[in-house]
């Protein structure tokens, strides 16, 4: 299960730097558009789900401060490695 979160996260992380590439270095067409919003969207995401699980679980786990940023970057990956660390 270890091996498979990791596989994610450097997945993930592929995908935050095809999109910040394109911040800096936008591809022609509508693609860099749609690489905009996907962006967007993946940031709002993961700032939804960095908020809600620091409200609900921020006192009862103590994490540490790149474990809270984790979610923002690797999304639903960073929380099933806090889980596998904090609640085993």
């Amino acid at each position: 299960m270890k091996a498979l979160i990791v596989l994610a996260k450097a997945a993930i992380a592929f995908v935050w730097f095809v999109l910040i590439f394109n911040i800096f270095h936008p591809f022609p067409g509508k693609a860099a558009i749609a690489l905009y919003i996907m962006t967007a969207f993946l940031f709002i995401m993961h700032g939804l789900q960095m908020l809600i699980f620091i409200g609900a679980f921020g006192d009862k786990i103590n994490m540490s401060k790149w474990e809270k940023w984790s979610i923002l970057v690797f999304g639903i990956f960073a929380l099933l490695d806090i889980r596998r660390k904090h609640m085993s």
